[in-house]
């Protein structure tokens, strides 16, 4: 299971929001690729990064951003969601050297552009399902649905999507501890594999997901925790290698 820091832009800068609010939000770094290069050397194998102003606009704000830290760091994978609703933004993330694009607003609202995108990047589309009570949120967590989230996972597993990112709204930003229960459930509903997303706060929230991983959980997101140093990346990314080392 991969650790994977999370880096959110905002206005340019490196922030995290509590439960998607953008009016609570708190700044770490006005430097995003500085702040990537201490994830880096901290050992992360993969960077999740956020175009927060994107999400609310419907396309790329700090596009400028996340291509700086791809050049930067060309062989590191990276993960970018937030306003990408159309092949020309994917083409143009794939470009600058992402290796994920992450669809969340138009797969809820218009799932068959998901397999348009599987076929035109293979490999390449992540699908990012933000709950809130189970149903999924859109346009940056302002909307709520009335689709849960694993009946649209199901509906994708035919369209080649490399993974779902699952975040519950309410734990996000919270450092109350990941939502297992629910993230599982999502896990088993689909053969797609998840990475975990929302509220992780310290290496017992790393172990209990641990616990599930034979389920398809294949990575955990974390923010705040990493920033506020309840959580070590090194240490975490340890823990988990650890566990595959015994098995």
């Amino acid at each position: 299971m991969l650790i994977i820091p999370a880096i959110d832009l905002k206005d340019g800068a490196c922030v995290r929001l509590r439960q998607g609010r953008m009016d609570d939000s708190t700044v770490f770094s006005d430097d995003p690729v500085s702040m990537a290069s201490r994830w880096v050397d901290a050992g992360c194998r993969r960077l999740h990064l956020v175009d927060l102003n994107g999400a609310f606009e419907g396309q790329p704000v700090n596009g400028e951003v996340v291509t700086a830290i791809a050049r930067r760091y060309p062989e590191l994978p990276i993960q970018i969601g937030g306003g990408i609703r159309s092949l020309e933004t994917i083409e143009h993330y794939v470009r600058a050297g992402v290796r994920y694009v992450i669809v969340g607003t138009r797969a809820v609202k218009q799932p068959a552009f998901v397999g348009e995108a599987c076929r035109a990047f293979p490999g390449r589309v992540i699908v990012g399902l933000d709950a809130r009570d189970g149903f999924v949120a859109t346009d940056g967590w302002a909307e709520t649905s009335q689709i849960q989230a694993s009946e649209l996972a199901r509906r994708f597993e035919a369209d080649g999507v490399a993974a779902i990112v699952y975040t519950d709204i309410a734990r996000d930003g919270m450092m109350q501890g990941c939502n297992v229960a629910a993230t599982v459930a999502l896990a088993r509903a689909s053969r797609i594999p998840v990475i975990a997303s929302g509220g992780i706060h310290n290496l017992q929230d790393i172990q209990a997901l641990l616990e599930t991983s034979e389920t398809g959980i294949i990575g955990a997101i974390t923010g705040r925790a990493i920033y506020e140093g309840t959580l070590d990346v090194a240490e975490a990314q340890a823990l988990c290698d650890l566990k595959y080392k015994v098995e």
